[in-house]
């Protein structure tokens, strides 16, 4: 089979069915039909701040989750540039249009950027969290080097000036012959120049899961993290079946006075559903941001108490038969 009929399989082979959703703070809403969460096995992290009340109502407001749509609200991702090279860095432009159908060009500041843009192969094998620089006119440009031919998902995550959080997301393709790899195995511990950092707590679907990440340098613990847009560290987990996406934030902000500056960085994340996922973390010390990388599987849902019928004062039931 020639280059391009194994691109166009793979295409064919890889439609998107469900996206993810865009949470930051201290705990992250649930993506989809909104969940009860039970923090009676844990302590509750402290009052989420405004910022991540208002993706939380984002979340809660929507059964769509950001992440799948290329159109969302009115707003649409729009890519400029439609030819990318294997291994060659490219000027890579997009716009976001609004209801009205122009360019927005007003953004509200999200942990100090006004657009964050993630990008991934579909294999999971590949991560960027990329910062768009504005050109002008609402068009944003970013220097984007992928580094093999295949398919990958882009995820723009904005908040308009007056309008609520989105991510919308959407595909890239880089011609070339391409064989996708293999997820790789489930790993907690993740190794990057020199850096060793460890993954605990488990992913539970349907409720808050509390993951704590520690680093170490040369078998020592760092604790001198230095931050990195407004935290310590960033989170994103992608479900390895569709790339549903989740962005979190950890627990606490530099400068609060309780937040050490490492080892350890605490996050709670919830996932939509079982299955695997794929957890990259950025982090930066001695001026440089790093990316460490995990795979984990989620457990079971939890499974809800069936209700019980309760009688009436008059001694019937709910369905008015008597005892």
């Amino acid at each position: 089979m020639n280059a391009a009929a194994k691109l166009g399989a793979y295409v064919l082979g890889l439609a998107v069915v469900f996206g993810g959703a865009l949470g930051a703070g201290k705990a992250v809403g649930p993506i989809g039909t909104p969940a009860a969460e039970d923090h009676s096995a844990m302590t509750a992290p402290p009052a989420a701040s405004a910022e991540h009340d208002q993706h939380a109502t984002q979340q809660a407001d929507s059964d769509t989750p950001g992440g799948l749509q290329v159109s969302e609200n009115g707003y649409t991702l729009v890519p400029l540039t439609e030819t990318i090279k294997p291994g060659a860095a490219t000027d890579f432009q997009f716009t976001v249009t609004g209801p009205d159908g122009k360019p927005v060009t007003d953004y509200q500041v999200e942990h100090d950027k006004k657009l964050h843009f993630i990008v991934v192969s579909r294999d999971l094998g590949s991560f960027q969290h990329l910062h768009p620089a504005e050109a002008g006119d609402g068009v944003w440009s970013v220097k984007l080097t992928l580094p093999d031919a295949g398919l990958y998902r882009a995820f723009a995550d904005f908040v308009p000036t007056g309008g609520q959080a989105l991510t919308l997301g959407t595909d890239l393709a880089v011609a070339g012959e391409y064989e996708p790899k293999a997820l790789p195995e489930e790993s907690r511990t993740a190794t990057v120049d020199g850096y060793t950092v460890t993954l605990d707590g488990d992913l539970t679907p349907g409720q808050s899961s509390k993951l704590t990440l520690k680093v170490a340098k040369d078998g020592k613990p760092v604790t001198d993290l230095q931050p990195y847009l407004g935290a310590y560290g960033h989170l994103v987990a992608l479900r390895a079946r569709d790339l549903a996406y989740l962005h979190v934030h950890p627990d606490g902000e530099p400068g609060d006075g309780k937040t050490p500056a490492g080892p350890e960085i605490v996050f709670y994340a919830e996932v939509p559903s079982t299955g695997d996922y794929r957890l990259f973390l950025d982090f930066q010390h001695d001026g440089k941001v790093r990316t460490a990388d995990f795979t984990l599987g989620a457990g079971e849902r939890p499974v809800l108490p069936k209700a019980t019928p309760t009688a009436t004062p008059s001694g019937h039931d709910a369905d008015g038969h008597s005892h």
